[in-house]
């Protein structure tokens, strides 16, 4: 086929594309069922992860818990029982690769083949870059987006086999924004963005259209990862209404859910619209705080 067919065929599914985009606004959205699936959420013991898994609990799926605090993760294996669903709990370390793997194999030798996952789990450290450990860093990229890596590696096959399945990842409005005092966390949080926009790319090149993929990016939430946050921009989020933006993209298939939704707004501002030095003072309006380590100190 030639470049000038090609760039016609091109012109038309944009076409296409933005008419569908237009009719879909006043048709009304189809929602999935997520009864029955075998979803397995990491970082299950508190916040985020607890409130996802108790929503899937709701909705009569089949849960596996992952978290590295045995008391966290047992208790919302509880919570989630007491709502009828049948739950597994684990307690794995997710920085480590070999756990993972090995939990994994567990996992489906004894329960099966998972269906939704939810990478969910990760940890900050809020500091400059020069006060930020070694050891601080490489678990940020250990949790943040390397374990992403390995719990799709070791789930994604069977998906692949049965041309289905959902990969969630829980990623963060710091995957698009930088700010600073977060620089190994922003990073590994681009890394987590970058992740599943990759993967989105190649399955869509292998045929693989009935796996389908979600990234969650929330601004600051109210879990106590980071002291003190505050900011002009608004409220700092409940974790309900994080969860319930990121149910809402899981069934109906949303690839990337903003949370408040207008970060989509912004980040089409800051790299298609604003210059450099225009952003700069938007960045400094908004003033966003927290506590963090600064120069061995902790300031806000």
């Amino acid at each position: 086929m030639n470049l000038f067919v090609e760039t016609f065929l091109f012109l038309g599914t944009l076409v296409y594309s933005y008419l569908e985009a237009f009719v879909k606004l006043f048709v009304p959205v189809r929602r999935k069922s997520v009864s029955g699936e075998l979803v397995l959420i990491t970082g299950a013991g508190h916040g985020v992860g607890r409130a996802t898994a108790l929503e899937f609990a709701k909705r009569q799926s089949r849960l596996v818990l992952w978290d590295i605090n045995k008391h966290g993760v047992e208790e919302t294996a509880a919570e989630c029982k007491s709502l009828g669903a049948t739950v597994e709990a684990f307690v794995v370390d997710c920085s480590k690769r070999e756990e993972i793997y090995s939990t994994a194999e567990k996992v489906k030798k004894e329960i099966g083949d998972v269906t939704i996952l939810v990478n969910n789990a990760g940890v900050i450290t809020a500091a400059d870059l020069l006060s930020t450990q070694d050891h601080q860093i490489e678990r940020m990229f250990e949790v943040n987006i390397l374990a992403h890596m390995w719990t799709t590696r070791a789930f994604l096959p069977a998906m692949m086999n049965n041309n289905y399945g959902h990969i969630v990842t829980v990623a963060s409005a710091a995957g698009h924004f930088v700010t600073s005092f977060m620089v190994a966390y922003c990073s590994s949080k681009f890394a987590a963005v970058g992740f599943h926009k990759a993967l989105t790319e190649e399955l869509s090149t292998l045929g693989k259209d009935g796996i389908k993929t979600t990234c969650l990016c929330p601004v600051f939430i109210n879990t106590g990862f980071v002291k003190n946050p505050s900011t002009r921009l608004g409220k700092i989020l409940e974790i309900e209404e994080v969860v319930e933006a990121l149910m809402e993209g899981i069934v109906t298939n949303q690839k990337m859910v903003f949370v408040p939704s207008n970060q989509s707004v912004a980040l089409l501002l800051e790299r298609q619209v604003f210059p450099e030095r225009a952003l700069n003072v938007l960045k400094k309006m908004t003033d966003v705080k927290f506590d963090a380590v600064i120069g061995q100190r902790s300031t806000q």
